[in-house]
């Protein structure tokens, strides 16, 4: 597939990684420009471009910047994507360390998700928001094998969560299925699934412990 990955932090640079590994056209973009690219390209084989060409052709998208970020992305961003894409947002809210207070998600209640999915005026898929970036490298197990990680999917889009699923799988990991979007806070950070290395089963009895109420460490 053609994959645009928007972000080249721990979790965009290793998702380029493995999926241009497995075959995949990726193209990847960051904020700073893609002569700051040069290595990751060099390394992998990905295409650098500007956040502008990420999505050019692309049936998966992938947006893993900051979250305060989201606004300030190109608002073409998603222009000349391939018809039904699927958007992977890997984004999650950290006022106090990094993001500020977001006004619609404390006082609104929007997930995050939904805030993001709403500037950038396309559904979304929550995925790899919990998944720490060395795992994307370390962990990949065959299907069947005992200690494979699950990974929960949150999203409306039925079509884009399941091929969202399928390369999920194809990278080596299960998946459980989080719901819709407005039920993503289930995988929020400071959320039972939130960080957890464990297989499908566990993995959907920590999304049913979640508590939707923010612990104060993750509140503005």
């Amino acid at each position: 597939m053609k994959i645009g990955i928007i972000g080249a932090g721990n979790i965009g640079g290793n998702l380029t990684r493995r999926l241009t590994a497995l075959g995949h056209e990726v193209a990847v973009a960051n904020s700073r420009g893609p002569h700051t690219l040069t290595e990751l390209a060099a390394e992998t084989g990905a295409t650098p471009v500007e956040a502008t060409q990420a999505a050019r052709g692309a049936e998966v998208v992938v947006v893993t910047v900051p979250l305060k970020a989201v606004p300030d992305l190109p608002p073409n961003l998603l222009e000349g994507a391939a018809e039904g894409v699927a958007v992977i947002d890997t984004n999650n809210y950290y006022p106090r360390q990094r993001d500020g207070r977001i006004a619609e998600i404390e006082d609104d209640g929007l997930t995050e998700s939904r805030w993001t999915e709403r500037h950038l005026g396309h559904p979304v898929i929550k995925a790899f928001n919990g998944t720490y970036a060395e795992d994307i490298l370390d962990r990949p197990r065959p299907a069947g094998a005992p200690d494979r990680m699950a990974l929960p999917v949150a999203g409306d889009d039925e079509a884009a969560k399941a091929k969202v699923r399928a390369l999920i799988d194809e990278l080596g990991f299960d998946t459980v299925d989080a719901g819709g979007i407005d039920d993503s806070w289930r995988q929020q950070p400071d959320t039972p699934v939130y960080g957890l290395r464990a297989g499908a089963a566990e993995v959907t009895e920590a999304l049913a412990k979640a508590s939707r109420e923010r612990t104060p460490d993750f509140r503005g």
